[in-house]
């Protein structure tokens, strides 16, 4: 169905029949859409043009459906594609953001080298929890899924807890592209703290403190934000290494908030002598909402395109094979393991990638955005959206966004004093902490009923009906 022509529009080429955008209309208004996206955090409330068109609060919320698009996008891969179901793509989603964070905050990484490295990494290991899809499929195959669901999850609690931080959340530093030349250096002494103005929304300071002449250990640094409070010992990277002139370079912080900074060095028994500048240098930031933004979208609206590709290589249809029946495929000569891990592999890499996104927006990290009940929500996001179908991801983390985040806040008064009278048996606070799950299991029982195959279908029949009017019968 969506090959279908407009009536009265035929294909001349083989070009123009391969294309993904049939007609001139349709290749518009997909430009006119994507335009639309980009200029919406332009005329929100903290726009740089002063419309307060949009409140912010929409500009986070489509950053957070993209995010969430991108890690359903690569579970449309495994389940709707190739039909392998997956019940840890949370736990995946939390290796990209785990990986990223610790390339970020202990290597010294940029974020945009930790992003590749970490997807890679996801992937790599989403290829091992894809091994047991050679001998089993269908429910035994969700268990063994289920099992990454719990494992991971341990192992970035309890082994790696020196790394992730265990139950304790994460700091993640902000996107930067830079630093840049240093505009100011002041020196340091062991006896005098260093104050200075510093900050930006879009173009941070870095701040770098540079040793040189040290005998003995390193001395303890103090850094205070304009609140008055302690930087933690974590969030400074004090990752030490030597520019071309061999002076060891300690520090190196952002300082994305706008205000005072005061820094102390506290030498140890063991430093005896040192000289120390800190220098300050700008960096392009994309720790607001609003350049945040233009990160994920234009990535997410990328990743679709390439998934969508995906489907019509020669890979993507022995993913549709493989779904429809496997056995038929494996007699028509595919390599059915084969195609199964690349499956596993190619959506390990969505969720890796979504979770590093995930991550950099929220500048810190908990286990418990990683949990059992975030792989189910997923997988009913592809269910309602449409599986096996390009929009299907969109259409489904929207939907359910929309229903949590405007819907149900929306209907939680009304709910809340008619629930009671009709169930006065039950006490209200159990009914008030029940509505969320209870809209949502209905929702998703609806679909079920009433549209199986999801709101991308039903868009698909629309457009071909649209199509072929006024002979749409």
């Amino acid at each position: 169905m969506t090959n279908m022509q407009p009536a009265g529009v035929f294909d001349t080429t083989y070009e123009e029949d391969m294309a993904i955008d049939r007609t001139r209309r349709d290749k518009l208004w997909k430009n006119l859409a994507f335009a639309a996206l980009l200029l919406l955090p332009l005329v929100s409330d903290s726009g740089p043009l002063g419309l307060d068109l949009v409140g912010d609060q929409y500009i986070g919320l489509i950053g957070r459906i993209s995010i969430f698009v991108i890690a359903v996008q690569g579970l449309n891969i495994l389940v709707g594609y190739t039909g392998q179901i997956s019940l840890g793509h949370a736990a995946f989603m939390a290796i990209g953001a785990y990986g990223s964070a610790i390339l970020a905050r202990e290597l010294g990484f940029s974020f945009w080298t930790a992003l590749p490295v970490s997807s890679l990494l996801t992937g790599l290991i989403g290829l091992v929890f894809g091994l047991p899809s050679l001998r089993v499929k269908g429910f035994y195959l969700a268990m063994a899924t289920l099992a990454a669901q719990f494992i991971i999850p341990w192992a970035l609690r309890y082994p790696l807890e020196d790394l992730t931080g265990g139950t304790r959340p994460l700091n993640v530093p902000a996107p930067i592209i830079g630093p840049f030349a240093p505009y100011a250096t002041d020196s340091l002494t062991d006896d005098t703290p260093l104050a200075f103005e510093a900050g930006d929304r879009y173009f941070v300071d870095v701040i770098s403190l540079r040793f040189s002449a040290l005998e003995g250990a390193y001395p303890a640094i103090e850094l205070v934000n304009p609140g008055g409070e302690n930087v933690p010992a974590g969030d400074v990277n004090m990752t030490v290494h030597q520019d071309a002139a061999g002076n060891d370079i300690g520090l190196s912080y952002i300082a994305s908030k706008a205000g005072e900074y005061r820094i102390k060095l506290a030498p140890g028994d063991e430093t005896k002598q040192f000289v120390a500048q800190v220098s300050r240098s700008k960096a392009l930031s994309f720790a607001d909402d609003i350049a945040m933004y233009y990160l994920i979208v234009p990535l997410a609206v990328l990743l679709m395109f390439l998934a969508r590709n995906i489907i019509r290589t020669r890979t993507g249809r022995a993913f549709i094979s493989i779904r429809d029946n496997d056995l038929a495929a494996e007699l028509l000569g595919i390599n059915v393991f084969a195609y199964k891990l690349r499956a596993f592999f190619l959506s390990a890499v969505y969720a890796g990638i979504a979770g590093c996104l995930l991550a950099f927006e929220r500048n810190s990290l908990s286990l418990d955005m990683f949990q059992l009940d975030v792989s189910i929500e997923m997988l009913a996001m592809l269910i309602i959206g449409g599986a096996g179908f390009p929009l299907g991801a969109m259409f489904g983390v929207a939907f359910i966004r929309l229903l949590q985040e405007a819907l149900i806040p929306a209907l939680r008064p009304w709910l809340t004093a008619a629930l009671p009278a009709l169930f006065p048996f039950i006490d209200v606070v159990n009914i008030t902490s029940a509505i969320n799950p209870i809209l949502f299991g209905g929702a998703l029982i609806v679909f079920l009923v009433l549209e199986p195959r999801g709101i991308a279908h039903r868009w698909e029949v629309f457009k071909v009906a649209w199509k072929l009017r006024p002979y749409s019968y």
